[in-house]
């Protein structure tokens, strides 16, 4: 189960930005034909600290963070909504590469959201509005029925509203770590790491 890798990643080759370097990764992921190279571990905690993580989707990053949308009485909306401290995760393994974010996350205004609702397909617009998400449920069957009570009541409406407690939220890195396999186990890892003043600080971490 032991694999040796044979990357490098050294400052020469970092750029300028943490944003820049991240799209270039997530370029290269793409490139690779990875399954889901979007998809990201976000991991977040209640009031009381008790951690939670799920595998939640990327739909758009900038210098400003990293956005994913939920419904916002979900487990992870009811913890970000007690400690919006939060942290990700985008393991790219065939290319012996991981992205980690630490951060605090923050919901994006409704006119961000009401425009990605646009674009989704109308059978995931209907799935915002049926389920409840992260509450228990007594069957499949009762999520199909909620789903078709969803159809019947938008019929004959083109364009779905989002739901009212469903929208998105960007995560804002406080740090971004760039982390690249190497052999013995002697990995690369450079962090982006904002200080108390607002500036972009590079890092080397030790393995």
């Amino acid at each position: 189960m032991r694999r040796e890798y044979a990357g490098a990643l050294i400052e020469g080759d970092l750029a300028a930005t943490w944003s820049i370097q991240f799209g270039r990764w997530l370029g290269d992921a793409i490139a690779a034909d990875l399954p889901e190279p979007n998809a990201m571990v976000l991991a977040t905690a209640d009031g009381q600290g008790r951690p939670g993580a799920r595998t939640v989707l990327l739909k758009g990053y900038d210098e400003q963070g990293f956005v994913f949308y939920t419904n916002y009485d979900s487990r992870k909306g009811r913890e970000l909504a007690a400690n919006p401290h939060a942290s990700a995760v985008f393991a790219w393994l065939p290319l012996q590469r991981q992205v980690r974010i630490d951060g605090v996350a923050a919901p994006v205004s409704r006119a961000e959201t009401a425009e990605y609702f646009r674009v989704r397909p109308r059978g995931a617009q209907v799935g915002a509005w049926a389920s409840p998400q992260s509450a228990v449920i007594g069957s499949r069957s009762e999520l199909e029925a909620a789903v078709t009570a969803t159809e019947n009541r938008f019929a004959g409406t083109d364009d779905l509203p989002a739901p009212p407690n469903w929208g998105g939220y960007r995560l804002v890195p406080e740090a971004v770590e760039f982390w690249q396999g190497r052999e013995s186990r002697l990995h690369d890892r450079l962090r982006f790491r904002r200080t108390n003043d607002g500036e972009w600080i590079i890092e080397r971490l030790a393995p």
